[in-house]
């Protein structure tokens, strides 16, 4: 499934990602429409709205259907037959929709067989792996791998909204294949297009995170027929529809949570093996220092004392063990991020979970 994600690309930055090339072969950048309902968020939730490609054709009678636009849309499909006047009375889920049930639900099979198919456009999204013994959950950051540039390339921490811009110009959006409609309110007023984000079984790479993920478009040349229906039919566009192992994932801080959240803190990496401080309340704090009291005179004078280590012995059960090896000096999170050295691939690969 796929219910958070992350764009926070400003607007120009966003256009030039989706370059492209028409059907005469010209290098072109896709217009806005709506641009000001365009809000960037780290952390984005189900009706909040998100950028989405789609064809010119659908909003212009006789343009050519490989030229593209972007435009804002409703997280979650209200479709145009929904009688209420107020969408969030929708009764069902239509975040995501399943491929294999795709041709069998009204709300997806309509706007489908119109050719009413967008690519949702991300930094990439949020997936939460269960912990069997503790039941918790580790969410994890999952995108396109990146190419590291001698634009993005920098020792320095980025220290100013200039230095981010420089970073992420060379970001390889995530483009996950989607669903539109346009639905009108019953008493008037302006159409509200939104989308549902499709979704198969996971890669294997991702399966012992989840058992779902989105269908992900891994190249122009799939974005391409995915849009274009006008040349593309129904039956040939959902060919392209299937998991891709072009993926790679870091563990992030649990802060993505709550989707009120919005910081670049949500994607940024995390180590596994970083101790966490126990913050013990008034209570516990009592608890612990009789404990250590009743042990200090329990012990044997004789006893040679031991070492004194960095983490409490009753806050052990707090740590996790982790595969992920221990970051050493003093790297940036940029270059933790860009980073694709071929000895840490196998290890962006494994999911960690007691």
């Amino acid at each position: 499934m796929c219910g958070r994600t992350s764009c926070h690309l400003p607007r120009d930055v966003l256009t030039r990602a989706c370059a492209y090339q028409d059907r005469q072969g010209h290098q072109r950048l896709p217009e806005w429409r709506d641009p000001d309902k365009y809000c960037p968020s780290y952390n984005k939730s189900p009706r909040s709205n998100s950028p989405v490609l789609l064809s010119r054709l659908h909003f212009e009678k006789g343009a050519d259907s490989s030229e593209r636009i972007i435009a804002p849309m409703r997280w979650g499909l209200v479709p145009s037959w929904f009688k209420e006047g107020d969408p969030s009375k929708l009764q069902f889920n239509t975040s995501n929709c399943r491929s294999d049930t795709i041709m069998e639900k009204q709300s997806f099979k309509v706007p489908l067989g119109k050719g009413r198919r967008c690519v949702v456009l991300a930094d990439g999204f949020y997936e939460w792996q269960r912990c069997q013994r503790t039941n918790q959950r580790q969410p994890y950051f999952i995108y396109f791998p990146q190419i590291k540039t001698e634009k993005s390339g920098s020792n320095g921490a980025p220290n100013n909204p200039e230095d981010w811009e420089k970073v992420w110009d060379n970001w390889r959006l995530l483009t996950m294949a989607g669903i539109f409609d346009c639905w009108e309110p019953p008493e008037g007023g302006d159409c509200l297009y939104s989308y549902t984000i499709i979704t198969v079984d996971s890669c294997k790479g991702l399966n012992d995170i989840h058992h779902r993920m989105p269908a992900i478009l891994d190249g122009e040349e799939a974005v391409s027929k995915w849009l274009d229906f006008g040349e593309v039919s129904t039956q040939e566009a959902l060919k392209l529809i299937h998991p891709t192992e072009n993926i790679t994932f870091h563990p992030v801080s649990t802060v993505v949570n709550n989707s009120q959240n919005n910081t670049p803190e949500c994607l940024a990496p995390v180590d596994l093996l970083v101790k966490k401080e126990f913050k013990a309340s008034g209570r516990s704090q009592k608890m612990f220092q009789w404990l250590a009291t009743k042990s200090s005179k329990k012990e044997d004078p004789q006893t040679p004392p031991k070492a004194e280590s960095d983490v409490p012995q009753w806050s052990s059960q707090f740590l996790q063990k982790s595969p992920f090896p221990t970051k050493r000096g003093g790297a940036t999170l940029l270059e933790r991020w860009l980073k694709q050295e071929k000895e840490e691939e196998p290890v962006a690969k494994r999911p960690h979970c007691q």
